[in-house]
């Protein structure tokens, strides 16, 4: 069933390469709007990519930010992307490292890692805004019980593409000709473009499954126009022309399908679902590793 306020669209039957329309189903998380934007009940993956979040755009006034407990991954890569604001990362292998706009934060679950999300305290004492992405890449079946690993990537050293019109910066696997500096375990590619107004991006099909997520502003392709809170998937098989009709950002996404189905549920992705039991048998006994000096922990859903 679609969730209420979420329309989803089939538009194989049009002729366009756009082939499916996810509308925005906005939710409430830890004192923020979010955007599900990813997974639909139609589609699981594009490409490994198996979930994304839009958090919206917030004004905090001082003293307030935002507060993700502990809590716990497994089989996937956690992408956050900011577009303002900061935030610090805590995870149980002892890394802090705070995250600001342009940097990026990757963070390889494997068997299982736990991490919290907050807002710097250098954020938290004055007014602050706070805007961004987090997705979620599942792991190739090989990767799955892989030690867990965190990289933080400067801005300075993520790719940046330039095309008339649009500026694109690569922020991991390969498009355009670039490769950004981030360990990633199947072939994928992930960019944040800033288009003017009546500028044109070609997605070629080279690059696998696409998926276009229209962060603000508003696109036509083949005619058909798009605004900003939609998710569009891409048949595979065929180019695609994005025509910016205001100045907009998208993130683009996708690549290579992974071998084998994922299951998803609460933080957890795996290509068996009793790995998923065991994990949230782990989470209930309190066996996942615990983030240094933060007792908090986030309670699995009813």
């Amino acid at each position: 069933m679609t969730a209420p306020g979420r329309a989803i669209e089939d538009r194989r039957h049009l002729d366009t390469v756009v082939d499916l329309v996810v509308g925005p189903r906005l939710r409430p998380l830890e004192g923020l709007t979010v955007n599900r934007v990813w997974p639909t009940p139609r589609r699981r993956l594009i490409g490994p990519f198996i979930f994304l979040d839009h958090m919206q755009r917030v004004d905090l006034p001082a003293g307030v930010g935002l507060d993700v407990p502990p809590h716990p991954h497994i089989g996937l890569a956690t992408v956050t992307w900011l577009f303002e604001g900061e935030l610090m990362h805590a995870d149980s292998l002892g890394i802090q490292q705070a995250i600001r706009p342009g940097e990026l934060n990757w963070m390889s679950a494997g068997r299982g890692i736990t991490h919290s999300e907050r807002t710097t305290d250098r954020e938290r004492a004055q007014a602050s805004r706070l805007h961004g992405t987090q997705a979620w890449v599942a792991l190739p079946i090989d990767a799955e019980m892989a030690e867990p690993t965190f990289e933080h990537v400067e801005a300075s050293d993520l790719p940046l593409i330039e095309r008339d019109g649009a500026r694109l910066r690569l922020i991991a696997g390969q498009a355009y000709g670039e490769e950004a500096p981030v360990s990633t375990y199947s072939p994928l590619f992930y960019l944040e473009a800033r288009l003017e107004a009546g500028s044109v991006l070609d997605l070629p099909p080279e690059l696998g499954e696409r998926g276009i997520y229209i962060v603000n502003g508003g696109i036509a392709i083949d005619a058909y126009d798009y605004e900003a809170g939609k998710m569009l998937v891409l048949d595979r098989d065929r180019g695609c022309r994005i025509h910016a009709q205001q100045t907009s950002t998208l993130m683009l996404l996708g690549g290579e399908p992974l071998t084998g189905d994922r299951a998803i549920w609460w933080n957890f992705v795996a290509s068996d679902e009793a790995r998923i039991e065991a994990a949230r048998n782990d989470w209930a006994a309190g066996r996942f590793p615990k983030v240094p000096g933060d007792e908090a922990f986030m309670s699995m859903p009813g």
